[in-house]
């Protein structure tokens, strides 16, 4: 049944009914990495890492985690759970994010709205609440904000998207990644409604990571010079093993793995091992430093455009998404 919900506590609900052929490629424990869009194990372990279609069987090795779309605890020994949402939706005009983050029990929720359209400046605003904010976690995926003259109405065509387990430590992270999945609605900057109908890539993380966790991160969507639909998740610091990773190209759809990433210090660029070359010009950019005595976190985040090549030498004809750089301490 399709939901929604605004509280970030309600992990994604399951797409797919579990895969069940012995002949399925996510089934079993293999030892090797194996095409980015079968399961991959390596090594056999209780944390993985392992990489597969999110519904499909998962290895015997990981019977033993709560993970998605079941409720995982609020505490693995003394580390809370950290879970979020983030929906980044971006187009030649518009291009806009709304999340809902929990860890443990404290919330948060944030948006931003950068238009080039209308007055070419960008709209925030972070609550340390669930206020404001309307996050579906079932399809058809829901995103609704109601907020400081900003009114956002969008409709997500979500897919199964992609899944990786990854150890943390002593303990572990899941995430679930769609790219390039259609976004459409409406959005109302002081009472002026615009029509969206662009791509997003979708964020859904939920795990018992480190105490002190650092990354960057990209996420973009756009056209390649032979034509075909391009998004991509590219990532250092977190579930970024040389395998089996989430880091993700996706063409026309069809996801592939990317080889690891290095993220230039200003966020001007990403490259990645095995051909991508991505340069990156700011336009807009989300920035906050937060310092509640038992959380602490700093992020920069910044909309614009994208040059370059993919990883796996798909060259852009176009390019919009973001560049992040965030640690944290919680």
């Amino acid at each position: 049944m399709a939901s929604s919900t605004d509280d970030p506590e309600v992990v994604p609900g399951g797409i797919s009914e579990p895969a069940t052929s012995a002949g399925d490629a996510s089934a079993g424990a293999p030892d090797t990495a194996r095409d980015a869009t079968a399961g991959v194990l390596l090594p056999p372990g209780p944390f993985g890492p392992y990489r597969g279609r999110y519904g499909a069987m998962r290895p015997a090795p990981l019977d033993a985690l709560a993970l998605p779309p079941a409720r995982m605890a609020p505490l693995r020994g003394t580390r809370p759970l950290k879970q979020w949402r983030y929906v980044g939706v971006f187009g030649e005009q518009l291009m806009l994010c709304v999340g809902a983050v929990r860890v443990g029990l404290a919330h948060q929720s944030f948006w931003a709205v950068w238009s080039r359209a209308c007055e070419g400046r960008l709209r925030e605003r972070t609550r340390l609440s669930k206020g404001g904010v309307t996050l579906g976690l079932d399809r058809p995926g829901v995103v609704r904000v109601d907020d400081d003259g900003v009114a956002i109405d969008l409709l997500l065509d979500e897919v199964d998207g992609v899944e990786t387990i990854c150890p943390h430590g002593a303990a572990y992270a899941w995430t679930r990644k769609q790219g390039g999945v259609r976004a459409h609605g409406t959005v109302v900057l002081d009472g002026v409604a615009h029509a969206l109908d662009a791509c997003a890539v979708v964020d859904d993380s939920a795990g018992y990571h480190a105490r002190s966790t650092a990354w960057r991160w990209s996420a973009g969507v756009g056209t390649t010079a032979d034509g075909r639909a391009a998004a991509w998740n590219l990532v250092e610091g977190i579930n970024d093993p040389a395998h089996a990773s989430e880091r993700t190209v996706w063409l026309d759809g069809v996801p592939q793995e990317a080889a690891p990433a290095r993220f230039a210090d200003d966020l001007s660029a990403v490259t990645t091992g095995d051909g991508g070359d991505l340069r990156f010009a700011a336009e807009a950019t989300r920035e906050r430093n937060e310092n509640l005595l038992l959380v602490r976190s700093s992020y920069r985040q910044p909309f614009g455009t994208f040059d370059g090549t993919l990883p796996g030498g798909a060259r852009l004809a176009s390019g919009y998404g973001v560049m992040e750089r965030h640690t944290a301490r919680w």
